[in-house]
């Protein structure tokens, strides 16, 4: 098949879950014998020249240079509109050029389109089978924000919010087929109604890149990974260094807390003043850091979808104490694969019995390790994927008929 694969983030090289997750599929495409056009936009050199690095994986790709503040005008020109500002962020009138360029020269089989932000590229093609890939609603997302930011602040995240959710809405009508992450963000968008088809397929995990280590961990070790400009990673190990910290530091009076993620924000920063914490910025390899650590913690207030962190480091054998909503997106037993917490005593005793008993710790590490294996390799994760394409083509060609 030819097909048209479009995202909001250049997927290479695959930095990030966003990344990881076009990358994969892309790939995995082209790996069975079909021609995939990758169309998206770049932000600056750096992106420019790593991006060509997708050379090999794919039939031909569109790289369109976008200028960052531009797209902040164009985000805040669409404040009074209905349309949703997170939208204008990723329109290019260059991409879209040369996507309608593409599309008038080329026939394809499948366009497959990751994340809503870049669906206006392609909303009014007819003639071609068409998937979205919301990943995350994000409308849902966005409104969730608003219980945590102060007023007047909350109320631009509800209206966003909420031209998100139409725009998801009139979207989902125009696809052949809308897929989300989980079966929970399934469930959301199928509370809309309006989708002609849907289904769900998670995110992998690449089990030999991401897999124990021989060597022992340190047992007074806590690990923290994710980009830590993202206000849910920020608010998650404040929280943690606040609340949680201190009652374990009660009884592993040398514990450490890793923040391992690239551009820290300056509060991020501030918690390095912190007996015992260290906020390491980028790193070349998170698995260092996570491999050598007891625990590693995900207390997020704010999740949607599947969190890649805990995935990953259920895959290197590290036991993972999180939220409910963390845990919402992994398809795992509770107290058995990982743990999960709300309150900070809850969170302390988790960690400090993984901490302390060995025994334990090794029966989870295991556990979860094994349940990565089962449901979150990319050969088995993609081979679902393969069955929602065939559902969609089919159905297409069904309805032309």
């Amino acid at each position: 098949m030819n097909i048209l694969y479009l995202c909001h983030r250049f997927p290479y090289p695959a930095k990030d879950g966003s990344r990881v997750r076009s990358f994969n599929i892309i790939n995995h495409f082209q790996q069975q014998g079909h021609k995939v056009w990758v169309a998206s936009m770049v932000r600056n050199s750096l992106e420019e020249q790593e991006g060509q690095g997708i050379a090999p994986f794919c039939h031909q790709y569109i790289m369109a240079r976008v200028n960052e503040p531009v797209q902040q005008v164009r985000m805040v020109s669409r404040l009074l509109s209905f349309e949703p500002s997170s939208m204008g962020f990723f329109y290019s009138k260059s991409l879209a050029i040369q996507i309608k360029k593409l599309l008038n020269e080329q026939k394809f089989d499948l366009i497959y389109v990751h994340c809503s932000s870049v669906a206006q590229y392609v909303e009014q093609v007819t003639d071609t089978a068409k998937i979205l890939d919301f990943v995350d609603m994000d409308s849902q997302k966005w409104l969730s924000f608003t219980r945590f930011k102060p007023f007047p602040v909350n109320m631009g995240y509800w209206l966003e919010g909420r031209k998100l959710e139409r725009a998801e809405k009139r979207l989902s009508r125009s696809f052949d087929m809308c897929t989300t992450i989980t079966r929970t963000e399934c469930d959301t968008l199928d509370s809309f109604e309006l989708a002609q088809q849907t289904d769900w397929f998670s995110n992998g995990v690449d089990v030999d890149y991401f897999k124990p280590i021989t060597t022992s961990y340190s047992p007074h070790i806590i690990s923290f990974i994710g980009r830590m400009d993202y206000y849910p990673n920020e608010q998650a190990v404040s929280f943690f260094c606040h609340e949680i910290l201190p009652l374990i530091r009660q009884q592993i009076t040398d514990v450490e807390f890793l923040i391992v993620g690239a551009a820290p924000s300056d509060n991020v920063r501030a918690l390095a003043a912190i007996e015992g914490v260290t906020v390491t910025g980028f790193v070349d390899d998170v698995r260092d850091y996570v491999q050598k650590s007891a625990v590693m913690v995900a207390p997020l207030k704010i999740a949607r979808g599947t969190q890649n962190k805990i995935l990953e480091a259920m895959a290197m054998g590290v036991p993972v104490v999180t939220s409910s909503l963390g845990a919402r997106g992994v398809d795992g037993e509770a107290g058995e694969d990982f743990f999960v917490a709300q309150t900070p005593e809850q969170y302390s005793e988790q960690i400090l019995s993984l901490m302390k008993d060995k025994m334990q710790r090794s029966i989870v590490a295991q556990a979860g390790r094994q349940r990565i294996l089962s449901n979150y390799s990319w050969p088995y994760v993609l081979k679902r994927l393969d069955d929602i394409v065939a559902t969609t083509i089919n159905h297409f060609k069904n309805a032309s008929v």
